[in-house]
């Protein structure tokens, strides 16, 4: 049982004590406090039941589970979930593998690792039913294949929590057109996977579900905001699952975790029945799409998610069928690359797997350009910041006001609860410093939030011109990463320069997991300076020490629209990465 603690209590409650004085003065001060302990009930016991349908759901896929090995002697589960996708939806597909044994098998490895990782919100029980269907129709390109879905993707009848209170005991009243779609080709979503509280956080923490840990590292965190899916998958208890990514939320986690991630082009995949905190916000595009363990099983997701189905169960989405031929050319690439933004400088293991990355594709014929991004410090915080928090936060902040703030959000909500004054003084107070906060956030009026959606735009065609006059297909540059330690994501909203950048673009981007940390990359970060050499910073040294093992990444990204392009580049990426470790081993 967790100790009493009146200091935390307090702190939950959210009391603010000038009305509580001033209300003692007039006698009305007790009134006051009744009516916040009442609401502060009310928040705890909504949290309570919410980790109750969790736990409930936990202990009917255990039993489950358990009935299936009872009625099948022979079930052996580590055979069905060693294998790769492709190699699953073959035996699927030619019956020498039944999608209950493989649903068994999955839902028994996803049970074990959130005990260890704490990465689910709640098994999908229906999954199991839905295996009838299955058995009377085999058809679809993912027949028979259990998927993981991040929370805020709505399944009939299940939470899209987002983390937070206020969406709590609001259950989704129809499938998202994702799961419809991936219903349609065979797939059997059985799992909701965790995320940070109100999901602009690329932690994974939230005050009703807890911290979920990373599978190669338990003092590390998994990413966000699809943290849950990443440590669930790279844990082995998922072939493939489904986030969303609006700064890096499919990519961090992808990086963090050591699988691959696919942001595609945003409206590429339908985002009908996908919950958010920010809605209404266009600056910056958010963008669905996969997490698994191999750019191959990427692939086949997008491949079966457009479709006709999709097409015609969200009109808004272009009808634009995968591009077999594009993803499978084996045609040199004209690469533009930067192994340093100038806004983050790359840890040590990310600029050496960058550079190992760099001459691979080199050796095997492919034409590599410098390509810098263009204005970045001020794209970053004047656009990407500034879009995202268009309203000043205040659409988030009242998400997260009904209930208790995570330790992972803290420092982000205090900064956009600030009143505007404050932060203009705090800016002016630190300026002689050379310490520079990133606290201009929000649009002033209408007429501003318009000229900032031109010079979005105008920046948008600035880039492609920048592209077409080097003549680059796609482009290579580092991934954040390693994975950090605890409670530094949302103290260094900066690092995100590599990712965020690509979302205000509306540029694909993947992840690629090509190497792992070494001691000589750990000795490294005592000579890092930064960019800036500031705070944060020292602050990103902090965050990524004690990282020898863990896994390190390269990010690809292609022009709008050509998603199959950056697979293809994903797909060499991967397979030349691949042959360099069969050779040194040899």
């Amino acid at each position: 049982m967790e100790r009493f603690n009146v200091q935390q209590l307090v702190l939950d409650m959210d009391i603010n004590w000038t009305p509580v004085i001033a209300a003692t003065v007039c006698g009305t001060g007790a009134l006051y406090l009744f009516l916040k302990w009442r609401n502060y009930q009310k928040i705890q016991k909504k949290i309570l039941n919410a980790r109750k349908r969790r736990d409930t759901s936990l202990l009917q896929a255990e039993q489950a589970v358990q009935q299936f090995k009872i009625q099948n002697p022979d079930f052996e589960s580590s055979s069905v979930v060693s294998l790769s996708l492709p190699e699953l939806t073959g035996k699927l597909k030619d019956g020498s593998l039944q999608p209950d044994v493989v649903l068994y098998a999955l839902m028994e490895k996803a049970l074990e690792v959130n005990k260890n990782l704490n990465c689910s919100t709640e098994i999908i029980m229906e999954s199991v039913a839905q295996l009838k269907d299955i058995k009377s129709q085999k058809k679809g390109l993912l027949y028979g294949v259990p998927i993981s879905i991040k929370d805020n993707v709505a399944y009939e009848g299940h939470d899209t929590s987002c983390g937070v209170v206020s969406k709590l005991d609001q259950p989704a009243l129809v499938d998202s057109v994702v799961v419809k779609v991936l219903k349609k080709q065979g797939a059997i979503p059985f799992i909701k996977t965790n995320i940070p509280q109100g999901l602009l956080n690329y932690d994974c923490s939230n005050p009703i579900y807890g911290q979920t840990l990373n599978p190669c590292d338990l003092q590390k965190s998994p990413g966000g905001s699809s943290g849950g899916e990443g440590a669930l998958i790279g844990g082995g208890g998922s072939f493939l699952g489904i986030g969303t990514d609006i700064a890096g939320s499919i990519r961090i986690p992808a990086s963090f975790c050591g699988i691959c991630g696919f942001k595609p082009t945003a409206r590429r995949i339908s985002v009908r029945g996908i919950s958010s905190c920010v809605k209404g916000q266009k600056s910056v595009s958010s963008s669905l799409g996969p997490l698994a363990r191999d750019v191959e099983s990427l692939a086949l997701c997008m491949r079966a998610l457009l479709c006709q189905d999709m097409f015609s169960l969200d009109p808004t989405v272009p009808p634009i069928p995968f591009n077999q031929e594009v993803y499978e050319s084996s045609e040199p690439l004209r690469i533009g690359y930067h192994e340093n933004d100038g806004y983050l400088q790359p840890s040590p293991s990310m600029a050496r797997a960058f550079r190992e990355t760099k001459d691979l594709l080199e050796r095997a014929g492919h034409t590599l350009v410098p390509l810098q991004p263009l204005r970045l410090y001020h794209v970053f915080h004047e656009l990407t910041v500034r879009g995202v928090m268009g309203d000043s936060g205040c659409t988030l902040i009242s998400h997260l006001k009904p209930g208790p703030i995570d330790p992972c959000l803290r420092e982000q909500y205090i900064m956009l609860s600030t009143p505007g004054f404050i932060k203009r003084l705090i800016s002016v107070v630190l300026k002689p410093f050379d310490i520079q906060p990133n606290l201009k956030v929000g649009n002033q009026s209408v007429a501003e939030l318009w000229r900032q959606h031109v010079n979005v735009e105008e920046y948008i065609q600035e880039v492609i011109a920048e592209w077409r006059r080097l003549n680059v297909d796609v482009l290579l540059c580092p991934m954040l990463g390693p994975a950090y330690s605890f409670n530094y994501c949302g103290r260094l909203t900066s690092a995100l320069s590599y990712t965020s950048l690509y979302n205000l673009l509306n540029f694909p981007a993947g992840v690629v997991t090509v190497s792992a940390v070494t001691e000589e990359d750990e000795a490294q970060l005592s000579q890092y300076t930064g960019a800036h050499g500031d705070m944060w910073d020292k602050l990103f040294v902090k965050a990524v020490k004690g990282g020898v093992g863990l896994p390190v990444a390269v990010q690809c990204v292609s022009l709008p629209w050509q998603d199959e392009m950056c697979l293809r580049f994903m797909r060499e990426v991967e397979q030349l990465t691949a042959k360099s470790k069969r050779t040194r081993k040899h």
